[in-house]
């Protein structure tokens, strides 16, 4: 009997590389990410503990050809049983300082990357009536704040589109399900690459391992759940926050920033001076 097959974006380390080490007793594996040095290494290490089938496939989800040459690649296999929709990454700074470039990349990465993958995968799942798409957001799509506009941003539209599908697939009864899976604060290279000191943003009880994060996703695709958000600590902070108006919300997050709102006008500030003054 052939094993299922489980694709994962972002397979090289962090969250990606703990579904990987998850799964792989199971089932067969297809591991995609840009660093093909790692992903062979992870791959050796998987055949050899396991015996499972691992293909490492080397590929740039910022890069349009890149996507459609995966997307390909999952709508061929019949074994494809669940795609986690795992890379990402993030910046820094205020929105309109920050490089346009980053930012364009990461709206490819999160938003337009994921939209085709799962589209490709769906088509054969839901013909199959079986299957599962695992998309990794973040609590940053329930909380946004200042510095990480385009993060919060392409995150909260991955939560939108999930829920959208979820519903969708209710609807037809199809027995193929979705996941939001909303981690905090997270140990691996995230925070490395941005050069940030982790105890400098949050403190330690914020802060879950890989493996953690997993095992929650895990549990709740058994139980079909739509939105996984791993840890009590955050999961009673995103109750809370969203529960608010949003005007207060909003007021919220922009105090995380240190930030003041004054009334809005067209007049540059100088010019509003002189009004109030009368001249």
């Amino acid at each position: 009997m052939s094993r299922t097959l489980v694709a994962i974006t972002g397979a090289s380390s962090g969250i990606g590389e703990a579904f990987a080490r998850k799964l792989a007793p199971e089932h067969d594996l297809l591991l995609i990410a840009r660093r093909a040095d790692r992903l062979e290494q992870l791959a050796a290490d998987l055949r050899e503990r396991y015996g499972t089938n691992v293909e490492p496939m080397t590929a740039d989800l910022t890069r349009p050809e890149d996507v459609e040459r995966v997307a390909q690649r999952l709508a061929e296999d019949s074994r494809l049983a669940l795609l986690i929709n795992n890379a990402g990454f993030g910046t820094g700074g205020y929105f309109w300082k920050a490089p346009l470039e980053p930012q364009e990349a990461m709206h490819q990465l999160h938003i337009m990357a994921p939209l085709r993958l799962t589209h490709a995968a769906l088509r054969a799942m839901v013909a199959r009536d079986m299957g599962a798409v695992i998309n990794v957001a973040s609590v940053a799509a329930f909380i946004r704040r200042p510095g990480s506009v385009s993060y919060g941003a392409s995150k909260t539209w991955m939560t939108t589109f999930t829920e959208a599908l979820y519903a969708e697939l209710r609807q037809r009864r199809s027995q193929v399900t979705v996941q939001a899976l909303c981690p905090g604060y997270t140990y691996s290279e995230f925070h490395d690459k941005m050069g940030v000191n982790r105890m400098s943003i949050a403190g330690k009880a914020f802060w879950h391992s890989a493996e953690f994060v997993v095992d929650a996703s895990l549990d709740g695709l058994r139980r079909r759940k739509l939105f996984v958000i791993p840890g009590w600590r955050y999961r009673i902070l995103t109750s809370f926050l969203n529960a608010l108006p949003a005007a207060v919300r909003v007021g919220i997050e922009t105090r995380i920033g240190g930030g003041k709102t004054r009334p809005f006008s067209l007049h540059s500030p100088k010019d509003n001076e002189q009004i109030a003054s009368g001249q």
